[in-house]
């Protein structure tokens, strides 16, 4: 029995957006692998190509979820400006910004679960919720200087 009934047509409409910022973020994180150089292209290179593969297990989560709600997973990606600035410092702040926004939906998510009380997709939500956190403070502390 489907669960796509009014009252998840917004879990599903936010699982969507979740899912093509995810889908987004394997893009822009596989990018700026490629277009990091100099004597810290290996573990930043590195870093990026960990952060797409999370990318995709979270869209592949939110894939999964929409699925078994009875829903349909978007085709859509979200856009991936390219700013054409390759500078380390440019490139965490612009995932600063992924981050940031992919709390927010994982932060809507939680509150959407709580209103139709679906512990499964909370508790789900809020794991998300703790690791989005954590990515936030991880790229506040790389572009912090040692002065």
């Amino acid at each position: 029995m489907s669960k796509n009934s009014g009252q998840y047509d917004a879990i599903l409409t936010c699982l969507n957006k979740i899912y093509q910022e995810e889908m987004g973020g394997i893009n822009r994180y596989l990018h700026y692998s490629f277009m990091i150089m100099g004597y810290n292209r290996i573990p930043i290179q590195k870093w990026f190509r960990d952060q797409a593969n999370e990318s995709m297990g979270h869209a592949i989560v939110a894939g999964e979820k929409i699925t078994s709600l009875g829903g349909h997973p978007t085709h859509k990606v979200s856009e991936v400006p390219e700013t054409k600035s390759h500078q380390i410092d440019d490139i965490l702040k612009e995932s600063l910004t992924f981050e940031q926004r992919g709390l927010e939906l994982y932060t809507e998510l939680v509150h959407l679960a709580v209103e139709v009380k679906d512990i499964a997709i909370e508790e789900l939500a809020r794991e998300m919720v703790r690791q989005e956190t954590e990515h936030i403070e991880e790229v506040q502390k790389m572009l912090r200087s040692n002065k």
